[in-house]
């Protein structure tokens, strides 16, 4: 599961991938956990996080744990960009902004959210 939360470069920055592409709850709920302990290991505001949903499997109780660690990482993530949010029903993503206080910017490809991420 650790490749699937690692760092990237774009444009000489440094990006967390938080890959949840294709990924089942109960990978979901994993996953979660695993972002939760390695974000709170790193500086206030310091990181830029772009989260991959693409066909992840996101439940009531995905959703719960999403608006946890969003809420708990928030001290530690200078930006947020999400993609294939396509099928995630458009409450939880309400849900997920309006609880975690955050702003999640979503994009199409992860090239222009990691563009969005290192540009402005």
């Amino acid at each position: 599961m650790d490749d699937r939360i690692h760092f990237v470069e774009h444009k000489g920055t440094q990006i967390l991938l938080l890959d949840f592409s294709h990924t089942t709850a109960q990978q979901m709920q994993l996953l979660l956990e695993h972002v939760r302990i390695t974000v709170a290991q790193h500086a206030r505001e310091s990181l830029l996080t772009l989260a991959d949903m693409t066909g992840a499997t996101v439940d009531h109780a995905v959703a719960t744990k999403i608006k946890e660690v969003l809420t708990l990482d928030r001290p530690f993530v200078k930006k947020t960009a999400w993609v294939g949010t396509e099928n995630i029903p458009r409450a939880f993503l309400e849900n997920f902004h309006n609880f975690s206080q955050r702003e999640i910017v979503t994009f199409k490809t992860r090239e222009e959210a990691m563009d969005w991420l290192v540009d402005s």
